[in-house]
């Protein structure tokens, strides 16, 4: 197959375990570029996250970001879709966070937010690798449900990051006939997009605007939110410190984010 797009996921994939880039993976995903593939990002991640990556792969022109809630275009500074999550939904989600001590983490376009004292504590919810870069780019607010309120139809994802599996569960049933596509991510992490959004309808997404047909993609991942996009893209490759649930769906098994797995993957597959 001669494979025109790849989508990367970002923690546990294009990332090593500190979070770290790693030259061998920028040579072969710039090397891949230069040749006219599209390499995309794939990531729950929003636009101040993904600064410092973008900046060091600054070739890389698409995002499907914040879990398919925003598939982006870097060069022209504008999405190509956005998809809000329901403000009723956004009350009820921040309502269980308060009560279930979590963390609660809004995604906008442009800007990700969260209260300073749980950025001080992010330890505490399984998220102290992350305190320094969310204490540098965050939007510091006290009362997440007025900045909802007063920025309705903006909030495209809540995360709710809890300080156990068991707590998250809770979460679960109390919003699991909401009109929410809800996906765990790593540690105690949840997170809630509109219903049908997800990385792998970013990838629809995206193909469509790009001409681009979806089995002539590949997508990589390691994790539950990753499940979809696998099994939506011509080719799935997990990474090896995957899941077992996404090794199984997988089409492949690249080696892990700790020995350039992604790099591995470009040299057998494009």
């Amino acid at each position: 197959m001669n494979y025109k797009l790849l989508a990367l996921d970002m923690d546990g994939t294009l990332l090593n375990s500190r979070k770290e880039l790693t030259q061998p993976t920028v040579d072969a995903i710039n090397r891949l570029l230069e040749r006219g593939v599209h390499v995309v990002f794939g990531s729950g991640r929003n636009l101040p996250e993904m600064s410092d990556i973008h900046r060091a792969l600054n070739k890389i022109r698409y995002g499907i970001l914040i879990s398919g809630g925003l598939v982006y275009d870097f060069v022209a500074d504008k999405p190509i879709a956005v998809h809000p999550v329901a403000v009723d939904d956004i009350m009820t989600i921040i309502d269980i966070g308060i009560d279930e001590r979590a963390m609660i983490h809004l995604h906008t376009i442009r800007d990700s937010i969260a209260r300073q004292a749980d950025i001080d504590h992010m330890s505490d919810f399984h998220m102290g690798i992350y305190q320094t870069m969310f204490d540098r780019i965050c939007v510091k607010v006290d009362d997440p449900k007025k900045y909802a309120l007063e920025h309705e139809g903006e909030i495209i994802k809540v995360n709710l990051y809890h300080r156990s599996t068991e707590s998250r569960q809770r979460s679960v049933e109390l919003l699991k006939d909401r009109a929410l596509e809800m996906v765990f991510a790593e540690g105690s992490s949840l997170e809630a997009s509109p219903r049908g959004i997800s990385k792998a309808s970013g990838l629809i997404e995206l193909c469509a605007a790009l001409d681009i047909p979806i089995e002539e993609t590949v997508a990589i991942g390691d994790a539950p939110n990753d499940r979809e996009i696998l099994q939506t893209a011509g080719l799935g490759i997990a990474m090896g410190n995957a899941e077992d649930e996404i090794k199984k769906i997988a089409g492949f098994i690249t080696l892990d984010n700790d020995h350039d797995g992604v790099a591995h993957a470009i040299e057998k597959f494009f």
